[in-house]
């Protein structure tokens, strides 16, 4: 017996329409736009009608950290799999500087067997780079593994690839999709060094985007796109936060023939440096959340396409971890379980169209990394699916967080939005706050 959604408001593929849709199994059977095409199918299949609610497919997060192994005491994969699928994420992509870091195909290895055995979302993990593993690199099977993490500036663990002949065998042998975290090192540790001197130790967090300057994320942007053009590179720029890197990309390009591809965060498009003075560290991510015109130039790039794909870049830190001094206070911040939510909060205020959201967070997230049957609403491809209701005010406190760390810098904010079900390969993983504990998602595959 499968699954009959009815009375649904599709969005896919540019448009809103009433429809129906059957999941046989893990994958979209029949998709229906007359109601006289169902009355036989409801009598063989379960029926769960939703009432004219907006029904999306899932969204595919290409940025988080979920810490395992080695940093489990904020984060771990069945965790935050578990807050993704309640914030209609069914699909995510990993990243490497976990401890250890992601460096051998034997560790990469490792993280599947981790999220095959604990994740209720479907999963991908990035291979690490570093300055000497690139013969490992090369390893990686593009047809199984979403790409290879580069960070282009300081990272957790001991990542930096800073060695300009590293960085141009990376970029003129690796076949695989490369996705770089760019800021100049040499800039942010000249700023450090200087805003140490002015305040000590005691740096005010409002100098956050100042020491993680313009001019760091600039440099190191235009580096690698600049390696990207000279090898015809497969780049994809992570979490741009200004809005002059937005000379870097262009629009005119279709998304899959694009060879340099880039991605906006939600906290880029959600804060801006006015921010600090109420929510301090709490919003300390590198690269840094800046000025309100980047916000609103990022969000601008995104709807006309400069920007392709949303993500969360997911980052969970224990409370402790956030209330130390400048220096020592950990960047990133748990996003995962509000970013759709968000999105929509965006939507309500007029600022981007439900159409242009389901774009950037599901169908360019699959036609950037070439992800095989995901992303969209079609017949034959996973049941990824999300139930929304646009009319269900919510306010998030820390009795409704599923992250680890037990906190949330959208905590006091009210969403007009709820995910009300999610649907991962097929099966009813979250059910208005009831979570089917005992599923577990698949690894994503691509064409290549």
């Amino acid at each position: 017996m499968g699954t009959l959604i009815k009375n649904a408001q599709i969005i896919n593929e540019g448009i809103i329409f009433k429809g129906h849709l059957l999941i046989e199994g893990e994958r979209i059977s029949k998709i229906f736009k007359s109601d006289a095409d169902i009355s036989e199918i409801e009598k063989k299949h379960e029926v769960n009608d939703i009432h004219n609610k907006f029904l999306l497919p899932g969204v595919i997060d290409d940025q988080c950290h979920f810490r395992e192994p080695g940093l489990t005491h904020k984060a771990d994969i069945n965790t935050e799999s578990t807050a993704a699928v309640a914030g209609g994420t069914t699909s995510f992509m990993e990243m490497p500087n976990t401890v250890p870091n992601t460096l051998t195909q034997e560790l990469l290895k490792d993280k599947y067997d981790i999220g095959a055995k604990t994740s209720l979302a479907n999963y991908s993990f990035y291979m690490g780079a570093s300055n000497d593993n690139i013969e490992e690199v090369l390893k990686t099977d593009p047809k199984t593994v979403c790409g290879v993490k580069v960070f282009m500036g300081s990272s957790t663990g001991n990542m930096l690839v800073d060695n300009k002949e590293t960085l141009e065998e990376l970029f003129s042998k690796c076949k695989l999709l490369i996705a770089a975290h760019c800021e100049d090192e040499t800039t942010i540790q000249n700023n450090m060094a200087t805003y140490k001197e002015k305040y000590g130790d005691d740096v005010p967090i409002e100098c956050h985007p100042e020491i993680r300057s313009q001019e760091a994320c600039y440099l190191s942007s235009s580096l690698a796109i600049e390696l990207a053009k000279k090898h015809n590179t497969r780049f994809h720029l992570f979490h741009l936060s200004t809005a002059k890197e937005l000379g870097l990309l262009e629009n005119k390009t279709p998304l899959k023939e694009k060879r340099i591809t880039a991605e906006a965060c939600i906290h880029h498009m959600w804060f801006s440096d006015e921010d600090y003075e109420t929510k301090g560290a709490f919003i300390k991510w590198n690269p840094a959340v800046k000025k309100a015109s980047d916000r609103d130039a990022i969000l601008n790039a995104v709807i006309d396409g400069t920007i392709d794909v949303i993500a969360t870049d997911h980052a969970p830190h224990t409370v402790e971890e956030k209330l130390d001094t400048y220096f020592n206070a950990a960047s990133g911040g748990p996003m995962v379980q509000h970013g759709l939510v968000a999105m929509l909060e965006l939507y309500h205020n007029g600022k981007i169209t439900l159409e242009k959201i389901v774009e950037r967070m599901s169908h360019a997230v699959t036609d950037c990394f070439r992800i095989q049957d995901r992303g969209y609403i079609k017949e034959g491809f996973f049941a990824d699916l999300v139930i929304l209701d646009l009319d269900n005010p919510w306010t998030v406190d820390k009795e409704s967080l599923l992250y680890k760390c037990g906190w949330s810098p959208m905590e006091g904010q009210t969403f007009k939005s709820k995910i009300m079900q999610t649907y991962v390969n097929g099966h009813l993983v979250f059910n208005m706050g009831a979570i089917d504990e005992d599923f577990r998602g698949k690894r994503m595959t691509f064409d290549f």
